[in-house]
């Protein structure tokens, strides 16, 4: 989990009008996530490519007009098309087929993605991160929580807006290292293109169960 500082009002000029950012010291925050996904089905093997996949997310954090918080997607790759138009439909989120890979070696890992549908075909991002120890149990601070400890996502459908519980424990999270990344895709979502060093986490995995999507 990359982040990056933006000023409050450039995150708010590109979201929905039902929708407020949420700031935490004074500033909003911009994430690139990159992570693999794997979707299980009751009673269906495990169809690789279509429900096992790289993914990355372009997200920032709101609250809805209920006060209630949640995650804000611009943008989403992945690599299985089919999970991307089902995506799409069921939880009105921006989806985007995209080429993407995972390489891992040690304590190092490779992220690479290049858009193939919407537009701008061709963006593209690539992270490598150096893995470090794990959090001790009172290590995370706020706003570690503030970026991570999110269970909701809201999407766009026409002129409402949706909201979706997200059921899983909290993220064990890792110290991690960037130790190279080149990203087109936050500024792809509209964004100044990012400087400096982000905030970054790691995660190595968390069980995720969710809620049907409904009014926001």
């Amino acid at each position: 989990m990359l982040h990056w500082r933006y000023p409050a009002e450039e995150v708010q000029a590109l979201l929905p009008d039902s929708l407020t950012v949420e700031t935490f010291d004074g500033s909003a925050w911009v994430g690139l996530i990159p992570f693999q996904m794997r979707v299980d089905v009751p009673f269906m093997p495990a169809f690789p490519r279509i429900l096992h996949f790289p993914e990355t997310n372009v997200r920032t954090y709101v609250t809805g007009k209920s006060g209630k918080p949640g995650v804000y997607f611009f943008s989403l790759e992945a690599s299985a098309l089919v999970s991307v138009l089902t995506a799409r439909i069921g939880y009105q989120v921006p989806y985007y087929w995209a080429d993407m890979s995972i390489t891992s070696g040690g304590k190092r890992i490779r992220y690479e993605s290049s858009r193939y549908w919407p537009k701008p075909k061709g963006a593209s991002s690539v992270v490598e991160v150096e893995i470090g120890e794990a959090y001790g149990p009172d290590e995370a601070n706020d706003l570690d929580r503030f970026l991570t400890a999110r269970w909701a996502l809201y999407g766009d459908l026409g002129p409402w807006t949706t909201y979706a519980k997200m059921f899983h424990e909290p993220w064990p999270l890792h110290h991690a290292t960037v130790t190279h990344w080149d990203d087109q895709l936050v500024a792809a979502a509209g964004f100044a293109q990012p400087t400096g060093d982000p905030l970054v986490h790691y995660s190595p995995k968390v069980n995720v169960r969710c809620g049907w999507p409904g009014r926001g």
